[in-house]
């Protein structure tokens, strides 16, 4: 039976609540979502019929800042999931000290099934169905799985029409032409590797000729895949939807792309061995990355798992059970919201470019990425340090007296 991201959710902030000595009134508002909303979508499809989807905008909570997350359409998206996931994006931006809250919306819909004009019908009827909850200082919308810039551009024009003037800062992770900000495509997957590096240098792992596996194949397992091939590390096996492949010696990142492209899937990739999801999670690697969905990693696989570290690409991939397993065979765990932040951090920068109505180059994005990046780092893993704690409880101490301390100065309205 698949867990509940939800419940995993709220034990986490139990367990958290306890340990950091958090006032229990803060522990029981950060269990709850601020505001849910539920929305049918009827949509004209391509042969004429009607098609009724239903939509979801989760506000979890804005103590430190308007509302951020991204949609994501995924034929098993739920709505439980969908306040799972805005909760993790609260502790995410708390994490690396970035002015939001987490939100976080979801489509039940299968993308890859339906046309670009199908799509694009679904985003304007989806988009004006909550126009009156998103907005630059309200809610501000990005991509997630299923979704990318061409979706967001959708967003952002359906929007600014309702409101009548262009609002390219109601949403990120746009088109640069319509004001994206450079980097941004990458940014979760160059996250990923800041923060592999610094575990790196702080494990004794040289990343000059070590194995990676990689679960998901799409945005964010191709940029984490790219970075780390760029600073020599073999990239030994990857496994998509569709299946997976397996070269000890190391695949060719960009023609395995341009392969998926063509193909839907890694899987038969030319003078590879094939290789199952159960498999790669057992595979002997220095770096494990699970880039797709969330619970992938349970008490079932833990135990077989024979790498020095796991870096958390996707949003809740290991439950709490198997990171106490992981925990206790010395396996260093990156958590998703320090690993992943990437992000959203340069979702923040394009905000701010809008906001501004500015552009900056790709090296002062990238180079301000490192920055907010390592310092989160290092300030999580200083912290695991001083309370003898996994670098997960220490992310989520952090996260969440930091949301404590602006909700007790804040107060409680009325």
């Amino acid at each position: 039976m698949t867990r509940n991201p939800l419940d995993t959710v709220r034990g986490q902030l139990d367990f958290i609540g306890e340990l950091a000595k958090i006032e229990p009134s803060v522990i029981e508002q950060l269990k709850n979502s601020r505001k849910v909303i539920e929305v049918s979508l009827p949509v004209r499809m391509d042969d004429g019929k009607v098609e009724v989807f239903t939509g979801y905008r989760v506000h979890y909570c804005s103590w430190r800042g308007p509302y951020k997350g991204g949609i994501r359409y995924h034929p098993t998206a739920n709505l439980d999931e969908v306040k799972a996931l805005a909760a993790w994006m609260t502790f995410k931006t708390a994490v690396v000290d970035l002015p939001y809250g987490g939100s976080k919306g979801g489509v039940i819909c299968n993308p890859q099934e339906l046309s670009i004009f199908e799509l694009e019908r679904l985003t304007r009827r989806y988009t004006s169905m909550i126009c009156d909850d998103i907005g630059p200082f309200k809610d501000v919308p990005a991509p997630d799985v299923g979704t990318n810039a061409q979706i967001m551009a959708w967003v952002m024009d359906t929007y600014s029409t309702l409101k009548g003037y262009s609002v390219p800062e109601v949403v990120t992770g746009k088109p640069i032409s319509l004001g994206g900000s450079y980097g941004r495509e990458g940014a979760t997957g160059k996250g990923l590797t800041i923060c592999a590096k610094e575990a790196a240098d702080r494990i004794g792992l040289t990343l000059k000729g070590a194995t990676i596996a990689i679960q998901g194949y799409g945005k964010v397992g191709f940029s984490v895949a790219k970075n780390l091939a760029a600073m020599n590390a073999k990239i030994i096996a990857v496994t998509d939807i569709g299946g997976g492949v397996y070269d000890p010696k190391g695949l060719n990142i960009s023609k395995l792309k341009a392969y998926e492209g063509e193909k839907g899937s890694v899987a038969s990739f030319p003078q590879t061995k094939p290789i199952s999801n159960e498999e790669l999670f057992a595979l002997k690697c220095d770096i494990l990355v699970p880039a797709a969905l969330e619970n992938v990693i349970t008490e079932q696989n833990a135990d077989t798992i024979d790498a020095k570290m796991v870096v958390e690409g996707a949003n809740g991939p290991t439950t709490p059970e198997a990171d106490k397993i992981l925990h206790e065979k010395g396996i260093f765990v990156i958590p998703d919201i320090l690993a992943n932040a990437g992000g959203v951090t340069v979702s923040y920068f394009e905000w701010i470019q809008n906001l501004n109505r500015d552009r900056w180059r790709l090296e002062i994005v990238n180079k301000r990425l490192e920055e907010r990046m390592v310092n989160a780092f290092q300030v999580v893993y200083n912290l695991s340090k001083e309370r003898a704690e996994s670098l997960r409880t220490a992310a989520y101490i952090l996260a969440v007296e930091s949301l404590a301390e602006a909700h007790l100065k804040l107060g409680l309205f009325p």
